[in-house]
Parts: C-alpha cells; structure tokens; sequence
C-alpha cells in the first residue's frame, strides 16, 4: 500500500476518484454516481453487488435528494452533516484515505465523498447475496437447536448474541491476509477467559502472513504451537452456535472467520470430542452409557484390524479354536496374506469414502452401493479378498462414522496400527499405542493440558470424561478452562 501522504484524501472530487480508480485497477464494478449536496458536488460510490438497491435508494439516494439548498453552506458543512447529524444509516463512520474506502467497499458500505474537503462519510448498507441459516450438516443432533453458521460473520455473531443475552459478552474484529483483509471474530466473556490466553490467540492471528485467509483451516496451523508435529489439533471446529455458546461460558475463545460457516474453539481437550450437545437434553446414565460407546468406537476403528492382523499372524493361540479354523478357512481361499489384503481393502475403503464425500449426495450414495454390495462381493467371490476380514473392515468403518471429528486421524491411525501389527505382532501394536499416547500428553495450548482432566489428573472433573455432571452439581460449581491449568 501506498504512504500516509499519497494515500490521504484531496480536496479535490475528481482527482479522489481518479486515484481510487487507479488504486481499484479500473475494476468494471465500481460504481460512481455524482449528486449535489447544498450546492456541493458529491459522488456515491459503491461496488455493485455488495450493497442493497433498495437500501441504497431509500437509506442514502432519497434523503440526500430531499436536503433543502439552503439548509447546509459549504463541503465542511455538507460532510459533518453526513458523519454526525444525518439519519442516513445506524452503521457510518468517517474515512481519510483510500485504502479505507477500498475496504468499506469491499465490506458493502457506500461512501461519499464532497468537492473541497478531505474527508469521506461510509454507511452500512450490505446486500451482496448469503445462504440463509440453515440445519447442521456435520454435527446432527435430535433434541437441540437446528440451526448453524452461516458463511457472513455478521451473521454468525447475531446467533451467538442471541444465545448469550449478557453484556460480559465480547466480540473483537480483525482483519487478516495481506490481498484478501479477511474478517475474524474473537469472541469471548470478559471474566470467564483467560486474559493470558487472549493475548496469545490476538498475537498469533496478527502474525499470520498469508495472502489469503479463505477459511478456518488457515488458521488453525498458527494458533498452534506445534501443528505439524501433532496428531490431534489443540483447536476444535464446531457449526453450530449453542456449540460455541457451551464452550464460551467454560471460558474458551471463539473464532469466527467471514465466509465460512464454522467456528473454531480455543482451545480444545480431546476429550470433548466424545460430547454432544445431545448428552444434555439425556438422562445423566445414558449419556454416560453413549460417551462410553464413542471411546469404544474410536479404539474400535483405529486398533482393531491391527490387532486382527498381529493374533491371525503372530498369536494364533489367543484366539478360539472353532475361529480360527474358520479363519484358516478364509484365508486359505485368497491368493494374498492377510496383511496385504487388509491394506489394499483399508486403501479402497479410504478411496470409496472420498469420492463419497466429494460427489453429490445421489451420485454419492451409489457410490456406496457400488463399493459395498458390488466390489466387495465380487473381491470375496474371485478369491482377492477373504470373508471374516471383510466383517473386519465393516465393522471398523462402521465405528469410525461416529466420530466424523476424528476422519482424519482414524484414516491415518488405522493404517499405522495395521504395519505396527502386521511387522511386529502385539509387540509393534504396543509401541505404536505408547507413541500415539505420548504424543497426545506432550500437546497443551496456553498451559491447558490436552489430556485433561484425566492427565494431570482433577478426580472432581474426571466424571466429564466418561459422562457428564447432573445440572444440580453444574448449577453448583462455577468452573472454567483455567481451573485444568
């Protein structure tokens, strides 16, 4: 960007608008419309798209059209009557250079500028096009709210305000990529949040240095301390307001990043991961009994075809003799081992889930079809593939869909357990757990551990692991994220 004194404003209209066209690159969508104020010569400008018609006729292009002659003298006049008296929009604000009118602009504000002064006045009309709120995509639950973020942040923060009607309520702006300028959102309560932990995430965002932020995920790497070396993110995602509401009152920080309709959550325990907003509209023993599935499950989808593969291959005895023979039988019908079997199976099980996920929803579920009945039938019927392991592999793709957080790392986690089983047997089984665990325990954000409360161990949270509190003891304790410290 230019220096303070080529970029300020002129005194004169034309030459302001000949430079920001200049600075804007003739970009055929700027709009300019000249007008007179009170015998002042104005001009509105806008970009097309970003701002409302309609608010711009009857908010700015009427009112200005109904100022008497001689009501104001003078741009001086003119100006100060736009910025400070006038009714024209709640959301105005003066501008001094041209790089503040660009970003307006691309913020879907108009700004008008006056012959004879260096000064502009921007109001909030936003009208580009936005996808209405809608239900959650990713994150479904039965008895709760039905709604979820949408891709405008202003948006995103009128449905959490909404929730939380308390004036300990804060959001900071900034802005972030040196092209893009995106807008983010820190959200949190003042008093519940960690001042420490705020200062921190407000550094780190401000010292991203990419072009473009065009998503949470660009994020997310720089609010970690040690992103590439961790297999678990310290940051949690979530797209649904009561979501961010819960963890915000726990004293965790929101982001919000505009045009994306998810928040991420600072910072984020892995045993959160095992929650639902559903386990609070549940008794306190069924939630229990659900969240005890869902560990179940991730061990179940990340370990099991390891441990298959290390008993089959190294530790036959463990087994039942009546399985194992069937087993044998199985087994005895392929032309591959049974470790080479389960990772060309796991490969186009990872294969089939992404051309799931990235088709239509119709194109999709064929998909599904066509993988599960067809290829897998087929590969059992030519000998390629054996029978119990294809039970194997359905049951561990079956778990895996209940913890849609955990994708990546299942999809990651399974294959190594799967070579740390088929090289080594238990042994390389157990090597493998130590590291992942090790790893785990060596994350923290700001000083929260990433394993807690269960390491270091809080025996009076420790129940929030494997279940949840009655809301009587939630009514009674007054804790946050800081007391896992």
């Amino acid at each position: 960007m230019k220096d303070n004194v080529t970029d300020s404003l002129s005194e004169r209209l034309e030459d302001n608008l000949q430079r920001l066209r200049m600075l804007l690159g003739l970009t055929s969508d700027l709009s300019c419309v000249s007008t007179e104020i009170c015998g002042t010569v104005c001009a509105v400008i806008t970009i097309e798209g970003m701002v409302s018609s309609e608010m711009l006729n009857e908010l700015v292009m009427r009112p200005l059209s109904e100022i008497k002659k001689n009501d104001k003298t003078g741009p001086a006049e003119v100006m100060k009557y736009l910025t400070e008296v006038s009714l024209l929009s709640a959301d105005r604000s003066a501008v001094y250079t041209l790089s503040s009118i660009a970003d307006k602009l691309f913020s879907g504000y108009a700004v008008i500028l006056a012959d004879g002064i260096c000064k502009g006045a921007a109001f909030g009309i936003q009208g580009y096009i936005t996808r209405a709120v809608s239900s959650p995509a990713t994150e479904n639950d039965l008895l709760a709210s039905q709604e979820a973020f949408s891709e405008v942040v202003r948006t995103n923060i009128s449905l959490v305000r909404r929730r939380l009607k308390s004036p300990l309520l804060r959001f900071e702006m900034m802005k972030s990529g040196r092209i893009s300028k995106t807008d983010i959102c820190l959200v949190f309560i003042d008093g519940k949040a960690d001042e420490k932990m705020l200062s921190q995430v407000r550094r780190r965002i401000r010292e991203i240095e990419l072009d473009s932020i065009l998503g949470p995920g660009f994020i997310q790497p720089f609010l970690e301390k040690r992103s590439d070396d961790l297999l678990f993110s310290e940051i949690g995602y979530t797209e649904r307001p009561d979501m961010l509401c819960a963890n915000l009152i726990q004293g965790r920080i929101g982001v919000l990043v505009d045009g994306a309709p998810f928040a991420l959550i600072c910072p984020y325990l892995f045993s959160q991961n095992f929650e639902n907003i559903d386990d609070y509209a549940a008794k306190t023993y069924f939630a229990s009994f659900v969240k005890i599935i869902r560990i179940f499950s991730f061990i179940l989808a990340v370990a099991f075809p390891g441990i298959y593969v290390a008993a089959v291959n190294f530790s036959p005895e463990m087994l039942n003799f009546k399985l194992l023979l069937s087993l044998a039988a199985g087994e005895r019908s392929t032309m591959l081992s049974l470790f080479s079997e389960l990772v060309i199976v796991m490969i186009l099980l990872e294969i089939l889930r992404e051309a799931s996920l990235r088709l239509p929803n119709s194109i999709g579920t064929a998909i599904s079809i066509a993988g599960g009945l067809i290829i897998g039938d087929t590969a059992v019927t030519s000998g390629l593939i054996s029978s119990p392991l294809l039970i194997v592999v359905g049951l561990t793709a079956t778990a895996s869909f209940v913890l849609p957080a955990f994708a990546q790392q299942i999809s990651v986690l399974r294959l190594m357990f799967i070579f740390a089983g088929g090289f080594a047997g238990f042994f390389g089984i157990a090597i493998c757990a130590v590291l992942i665990s090790a790893n785990i325990c060596s994350q923290s954000f700001v000083g929260i551990p990433f394993t807690s409360p269960a390491s270091p161990l809080h025996s009076d949270k420790l129940i929030t692991v494997f279940g949840r509190k009655n809301f009587k003891g939630m009514a009674e304790e007054n804790t946050t994220i800081k007391d896992l410290a």
